[in-house]
């Protein structure tokens, strides 16, 4: 996969990491850039997917960008990496997941007994989660949290060092967030991260109030970036890109009910501007097949040749209905991160040796499908 680049794209910053440098050529890891979406709970999917990449002292982490549940792992991730390479990742990713699921316990979203007896992970019949359901239709944030009571800001600010995130040289960091007024993506680079772009880049608007960033209000990120692509471009210099993807651009089935039909409304605007990112990188690749653009290299200022590469949860993740972005329980949390760890197994054993050499996700013909 080609994509653009030259003086209007993200400028790379530093050197490679120091992990990177210190290991003799032939140790030396394979980087990676890691494309993380949103997606509530369903953000426990790519911790298990990262914990087990961080595993695999084959594999280094040089970018991440993140939006919503994405920008959360991807702060967390980057926090534990400053301090601790890999190891230290993924004990900031336990422990931020499992402080997720105590403050779950106090919420009166869980799943009903019958529920619980059938392993059934859903909240539609949570008397609760019908009641803000239907709130949510009639009334604004602004009418139902006047104070703007948001328990994830604490979560951030307990489990991100952002002195440490924003000096640190191990890794570059994304997060997108949407302008209200303009209706176009922001991205927070890491020298720029705060507690408050990354709750911007969450904003949910029929949860949560606008998040305000020198004046200007954001709402979540996956409106028009889930995730961003384009910050890689110019910032890093491996042309891997590994996108960890939570909502599914296809499904069989349509929509018969209300709550069904929102759901399939949401999961399609959350992937169009995905698709538009891989709509256009693929017009570019084309162009450089025919020779038609130059390619970046050797003093060349031309269009990168990115490789793209996709870990998904397949079935396991299309079979749970959208109430369960919201279950907090640490059972179904483990659960989910139990099938990224699976997903991301899978992927090593099929495509490590592909890393650096070829794209594995054929852009071209997931373009077709959709």
């Amino acid at each position: 996969m080609a994509t653009p680049s030259g003086p209007a794209e993200v400028k790379r910053e530093g050197e490679a990491p120091a992990h990177h440098r210190a290991k003799p050529a032939a140790t030396l890891p394979k980087p990676l850039n890691l494309a993380l979406q949103g997606g509530g709970a369903h953000g426990a999917f790519t911790w298990g997917v990262l914990d087990r990449l961080l595993e695999d002292e084959r594999i280094a982490v040089e970018g991440i960008s993140g939006t919503s549940a994405g920008a959360m792992n991807a702060a967390v991730l980057a926090t534990g990496l400053a301090k601790g390479g890999n190891e230290g990742g993924r004990r900031a990713l336990e422990a931020y997941w499992r402080d997720v699921s105590k403050d779950g316990r106090t919420s009166p979203l869980q799943r009903t007994l019958l529920d619980r007896l059938m392993g059934n992970w859903s909240l539609n019949a949570n008397p609760s989660y019908i009641a803000f359901d239907m709130m949510s239709r009639f009334l604004s944030p602004y009418d139902f949290n006047p104070l703007n009571i948001n328990p994830l800001m604490e979560l951030i600010e307990r489990h991100v060092d952002f002195v440490e995130l924003q000096s640190c040289r191990h890794v570059h960091v994304f997060i997108s967030a949407t302008n209200v007024h303009t209706g176009k993506a922001r991205v927070f680079a890491r020298h720029e991260l705060t507690p408050q772009a990354i709750m911007a880049s969450a904003c949910l608007p029929f949860m949560f109030q606008a998040v305000e960033i020198d004046g200007v209000p954001y709402w979540d990120g996956g409106y028009m970036g889930n995730p961003a692509l384009y910050p890689f471009y110019n910032a890093v210099k491996t042309d891997d890109i590994l996108l960890v993807q939570i909502n599914p651009i296809i499904r069989r089935e349509t929509p018969k009910t209300a709550r069904d039909i929102s759901n399939r409304m949401n999961e399609i605007t959350f992937n169009a501007s995905l698709l538009a990112q891989l709509r256009a990188a693929e017009f570019v690749t084309r162009l450089l097949e025919h020779g038609s653009l130059k390619k970046k290299g050797d003093g060349i200022d031309g269009y990168r040749d990115l490789r793209l590469h996709r870990i998904d949860g397949a079935e396991k993740l299309v079979a749970l209905d959208a109430s369960t972005k919201m279950n907090a329980e640490w059972e179904f949390l483990v659960y989910l991160r139990d099938i990224g760890r699976e997903a991301a197994e899978a992927f090593l054993e099929r495509h490590f040796d592909d890393i650096g050499v070829r794209s594995t996700l054929d852009v071209r013909e997931e373009l077709r499908r959709s």
